[in-house]
This record gives C-alpha cells, sequence and structure tokens, in this order.
C-alpha cells in the first residue's frame, strides 16, 4: 500500500518581471559569536589598507569585483553619499594589495550600535582559490567581535558569486531569511557597461 504524504507544497507560482528590471533572491545571514576557523596567514606582500576618501580607488576596486556580478548598490551611488560612508568613522573599508594591485575588498559597518555588518567582501577575477577569502573572511571576523557586538550579519543573492553563499555558511554564518529584490537593469541606465555580468540577459523594450 502506498501511504499518501498528508504535506500540501504550497507553490506560488511564476511573476512576470517588467523590461528592463533585474531580480534577484537575497538570502540573509548572521553569527552570533565567534566561530572557531583555522588561522589563516597573510601572505608576504599583502596588506590591508584603510579606505577613506579616495573614492577613485574604492570605486575601481569595487568595479573591478562586482561587475562580472552584477554589484551596483555602490555603483549608482552618489559620490557625497559614497563619502560620507566612507568617511564614517564607525565604516571601516580595506583594500586587500598584494603588492602591486588592489585585489580585494572588505568592508564593515558598525553603525547599528551593538551590531556588525560585513558590507561588502569580494576578490576581483583571478584571485579566487589563493587564500585571499578565508584571509578577508577571518580578518572581518576578528575585527567584528573585537569589538562589544551582539550579531554579525551579512546578506548575499543569487546574483554574486555562485560559491558565494556555501562561503558564508562554511565561515560560521546561519541563514534566518529570504526576500525578493527587484531593482532596475543598472547597465540600462548606463551605471554599469551593457556587457557587465553577461549571464544574466539584458532585457529592455525594443
Amino acid at each position: 500500500m502506498t501511504r499518501k504524504s498528508s504535506v500540501t507544497l504550497n507553490l506560488d507560482g511564476y511573476t512576470d518581471l517588467p523590461q528592463g528590471k533585474v531580480a534577484a533572491i537575497v538570502t540573509y545571514l548572521e553569527m552570533r559569536e565567534r566561530p572557531r576557523l583555522p588561522r589563516t596567514p597573510k601572505p608576504d606582500g599583502w596588506a590591508l589598507e584603510r579606505l577613506t576618501g579616495d573614492l577613485d580607488r574604492y570605486r575601481d576596486l569595487f568595479r573591478r569585483i562586482g561587475e562580472p556580478w552584477l554589484w551596483f548598490s555602490r555603483a549608482v551611488m552618489p559620490d557625497d553619499e559614497l563619502r560620507a560612508i566612507l568617511d564614517d568613522p564607525r565604516v571601516e573599508a580595506y583594500a586587500l594589495n598584494d603588492g602591486k594591485t588592489d585585489i580585494g575588498l572588505l568592508e564593515l559597518d558598525f553603525r547599528s550600535g551593538n551590531e556588525a555588518e560585513l558590507a561588502f567582501l569580494g576578490l576581483v577575477p583571478g584571485t579566487i582559490g589563493q587564500g585571499a577569502g578565508r584571509f578577508l573572511m577571518r580578518e572581518g571576523i576578528r575585527r567584528a567581535f573585537a569589538k562589544p557586538v551582539s550579531r554579525f550579519f551579512v546578506h548575499t543573492c543569487s546574483l554574486d558569486h555562485p560559491a558565494a553563499l556555501a562561503f558564508y555558511l562554511r565561515s560560521g554564518f546561519t541563514p534566518y531569511k529570504r526576500a525578493i529584490e527587484i531593482a532596475d537593469d543598472p547597465r540600462l541606465l548606463g551605471f554599469l557597461p551593457v556587457e557587465a555580468a553577461p549571464h544574466v540577459p539584458v532585457l529592455a523594450e525594443p
């Protein structure tokens, strides 16, 4: 005899997006205490350098990291707003430099009182797999919990690197919420080149 399941799968179906829009599934994650992670030494020649008023350097690094994944939040932000964030003493943005060029970004935001946000962590193409991501994550966790915070949180989305979510889980974050983000396609507005993130087709009215 076959036993029928009493569970009913509720399918909400598909939702069409208007032309010119992009959508992503966002996963929110957090950690309440510092995890025990193996120490990752900084390779010789690497340096974490604080980014404050140098918007050109920040934007160049953000663009090189984010364009393949359609990162657009800081690309569409006016200079005065971005400068106010980076110059805020409660925000710590760092470039990881390999001795020749900037290869990674770590940004921590302590403006939420007793909480810390991992605002950005990313690497330029070609540097993944060399330990830079693990080093940045451990630095981020160390710096976050060096302050009296009760929670360290981050969010990632389906437009990011396909290994990003698994990386956050391995690093000790726990998912607690999902959401759907819908935004104007920044490529159609001129904030990113139209060839950015080719895995996400540009759909516009003919």
